[in-house]
């Protein structure tokens, strides 16, 4: 465990808001409230597993999902993904990935070669407009 500032400015290549914890739709909500009318960072991709159908369902019919999509976030089905390494979105070699998931070890995203921070979805938004691991206060409108 580290705090922020011993991250901040760690380039990323992607960012996973999901698994069974930290994609409910409080969650969701956090990270639209951060890429609403925004997009993503050039070569930075963002995938998001809401927690289960309903919650995605919640987050389409506020709008939530539609702010999200239009940052360039990509969603894949609710349940279990690349925090475990066995759907889309595990990253390659080399490549520094910023996750939701509730934990982390060498390959668990499914390749070991990859490094993983784990963040908070706001932490998780914010690097992706930025393109580094960064704070949500640093990037608020």
């Amino acid at each position: 465990v580290s705090p922020i500032d011993d991250v901040l400015g760690t380039r990323i290549d992607a960012g996973f808001i999901g698994s069974c914890t930290n994609a409910r739709l409080d969650d969701l909500r956090a990270a639209a409230d951060i890429l609403r009318g925004r997009r993503l960072a050039a070569g930075v991709r963002l995938i998001i597993a809401p927690v289960s159908r309903r919650v995605f369902n919640q987050a389409l019919a506020d709008g939530t999902i539609a702010a999200l999509s239009e940052a360039g976030a990509t969603f894949i089905p609710p349940g279990c993904g690349p925090c475990v390494g066995t759907h889309e979105g595990v990253p390659g070699d080399g490549e520094v990935v910023i996750s939701t998931a509730n934990r982390n070890f060498q390959g668990r995203m499914g390749n070991p070669n990859a490094q993983i921070y784990l963040a908070s979805p706001a932490v998780v938004a914010a690097s992706a407009l930025a393109g580094a691991i960064a704070d949500p206060a640093e990037v608020a409108r």
